[in-house]
């Protein structure tokens, strides 16, 4: 390991010696370049993730140089694996300098992956509110590069962290909009009734029954198969037990349902949030009586 680290220092020296030199049309660049790629290797090598971090950041200045804007990109995204052993912070910023050169060079594909990256960074860290800004980014490049699966998986992620973030109306809206698309593509037919429960549930937690009523009725007419699924009897029936005011109802349906196909996380904490209000409900009729 410290051998490594010697190794790493000794080339990065050289290497800004040549920055320091005399070089023809940018080959000081070129040859720092490839001293602080050398650099950047030895400092993983001995794990020293920081100092590899930055080398690869030295690296990419000596690209730009040189109107490399393809390999000082992958030479930021090599930083932000460095740092991502240390600094989250450091790891999204130098992945937010790659996106900028990838849209720059129009590779909008590799933009948008490291978009989500950078959502999926934010997303570890629990920060929701910005993981959903760059899912939303990130969807809207692949819509863009018509890459449709992945657009869907970035919405998804958007519609999920906003229903944990009672923004119902928002999360609804994209269920409702995947579903849809999805019945255009044999492919992807399979999953709208997966999209429709879940706009449901956010219906549900709105706890409005005419909504959830009208919704239910659309999503027939959207996909007529629906109505002879597990799902939508399942929204159906919890539909019924908050009409009745029923928590018992409402718990012997979700048992069911939970028995043949269990049910997320996700779903789970939407549903106790239904149940709460149900039980508050109860109480507050029994406080009238």
């Amino acid at each position: 390991m410290a051998d490594q680290l010697a190794k790493g220092e000794e080339f990065e020296k050289k290497a800004v010696k040549k920055l320091n030199g005399w070089g023809l049309f940018g080959s000081k660049y070129e040859d720092a370049a490839d001293l602080f790629d050398k650099a950047a290797n030895s400092y993983k090598l001995a794990k020293s993730w920081d100092k590899a971090g930055s080398t690869y950041t030295k690296l990419a200045g000596c690209h730009l140089k040189v109107e490399s804007k393809h390999e000082a990109a992958q030479a930021y995204v090599d930083a932000a694996n460095a740092y991502k052993k240390t600094s989250i912070k450091e790891a999204i910023s130098c992945i937010e300098q790659a996106v900028n050169l990838f849209c720059d060079i129009g590779r909008l594909s590799m933009a948008a992956r490291y978009l989500k990256e950078i959502a999926e960074l934010y997303e570890s860290d629990q920060n929701i509110e910005l993981a959903i800004g760059y899912f939303e980014k990130a969807a809207d490049l692949f819509q863009n590069e018509e890459v449709t699966t992945s657009a869907n998986q970035c919405k998804q992620k958007v519609a999920q962290f906003a229903a944990q973030l009672e923004q119902y109306e928002k999360a609804i809206k994209i269920y409702e909009e995947i579903a849809r698309h999805s019945l255009k593509s044999n492919l992807l037919k399979y999953g709208v009734k997966g999209h429709l429960l879940n706009a449901g549930l956010c219906q549900l937690c709105k706890g409005d029954i005419v909504a959830i009523t009208k919704a239910l009725d659309e999503y027939q007419d959207l996909d007529p198969t629906f109505s002879g699924t597990r799902e939508c009897r399942l929204l159906a029936d919890i539909a019924g037990a908050i009409d009745e005011e029923d928590v018992t109802k409402f718990t012997d349906v979700v048992k069911e349902f939970d028995s043949m196909t269990p049910l997320d996380p996700w779903k789970t904490t939407l549903l106790l949030r239904v149940k709460e209000k149900l039980k508050a409900k109860e109480l507050e009729e029994d406080d009238l009586t």
